[in-house]
């Protein structure tokens, strides 16, 4: 990892990212490590969450550490007090931040003024803890990364941007289904071209979702409307209604291919009800493996 804090998946070259998650799995199978023994972090949540807080808090008190919670109205992240007056106060008194956000930038100036390691829970940008797990949960389900075909079906997201990420660092070809102006952002896109060309994968755009899961080994989405996105409800709804992943999409992908979604889900809009109970269905495996994959971020950054 380039430095002290794990903000997005660029935080890791792209042989990184697979060690990663080979840690994750080990981790999985055998031992967790106690790097945490006598420490505390803090979990700053401006957003409220099932799966991403109660796998850090499990995780965390599983590697020996404790935890205290800070929401939104317990702080008031830049706006009750600047975050550097937070970041500054928090370095003083805890040994790690995990803070799922609404801006990146937050993250940005949490780990600028701290010498404690700072992890992205989410942010507008990137959800990389999130594509970690996604990782994990493909290679336990098919075996192996490099060469298969994972294609996301939906709004181009954070995350969607950190999935790219992951799946080009690792030589799994990732291609996107989404209306034009509902892409990936071209931050995070370009870095996937760059790293899928340094590992010869591919990388694309295909509006119709029913060509883009063919020859598909997983079929992934996420909802249409994101914290945030309230606003523009009815008019996602509208762009997105040719996109929902149901049986007869999936019926297009390979006989063998499995269906992903990091929930929480809005059923009946970016997925039909009957998917997540469905046999190709691994979301649930996907929701335990959060807690693997961020321990071995922690793991990692606490274990230098």
């Amino acid at each position: 990892m380039k430095g002290k804090d794990f903000l997005s998946i660029t935080d890791l070259e792209p042989d990184e990212v697979a060690l990663m998650v080979q840690r994750a799995r080990h981790i999985k199978e055998t031992e967790t490590p106690r790097p945490l023994e006598g420490k505390v972090l803090a979990l700053i949540f401006e957003k409220p969450s099932l799966r991403t807080r109660v796998s850090f808090e499990v995780g965390i008190r599983q590697m020996g550490g404790e935890c205290i919670y800070l929401s939104n109205a317990d702080i008031g992240l830049g706006t009750r007090e600047p975050e550097i007056d937070v970041a500054r106060v928090l370095d003083r008194l805890v040994d790690g931040i995990v803070a799922r956000v609404f801006s990146h930038r937050s993250l940005e100036i949490l780990a600028e003024n701290t010498t404690i390691p700072v992890i992205n829970a989410l942010s507008d940008l990137a959800h990389p803890c999130q594509a970690l797990g996604d990782l994990l949960t493909i290679n336990e389900s098919k075996g192996n990364l490099e060469g298969l075909n994972v294609t996301y079906v939906g709004d181009g997201n954070n995350i969607a941007s950190s999935l790219a990420l992951a799946c080009s660092s690792v030589g799994a070809n990732f291609t996107i289904s989404a209306p034009g102006d509902y892409h990936v952002p071209s931050i995070a896109w370009d870095e996937a071209r760059r790293r899928a060309a340094q590992k010869e994968s591919l990388l694309d755009w295909v509006e119709k979702p029913q060509d883009a899961v063919k020859s598909a080994d997983v079929v992934y989405t996420d909802v249409w409307i994101s914290m945030g996105d309230e606003a523009e409800a009815d008019e996602r709804r509208r762009v997105f209604a040719e996109y929902q992943v149901n049986t007869e999409l999936m019926g297009l992908a390979k006989s063998d291919a499995v269906f992903m979604h990091d929930m929480p889900a809005h059923r009946g809009e970016e997925v039909s009800d009957e998917m997540f109970d469905h046999p190709k269905s691994v979301v649930f495996h996907q929701a335990e493996n959060r807690l693997h994959a961020q321990k071995a971020v922690m793991a990692e950054l606490f274990s230098r």
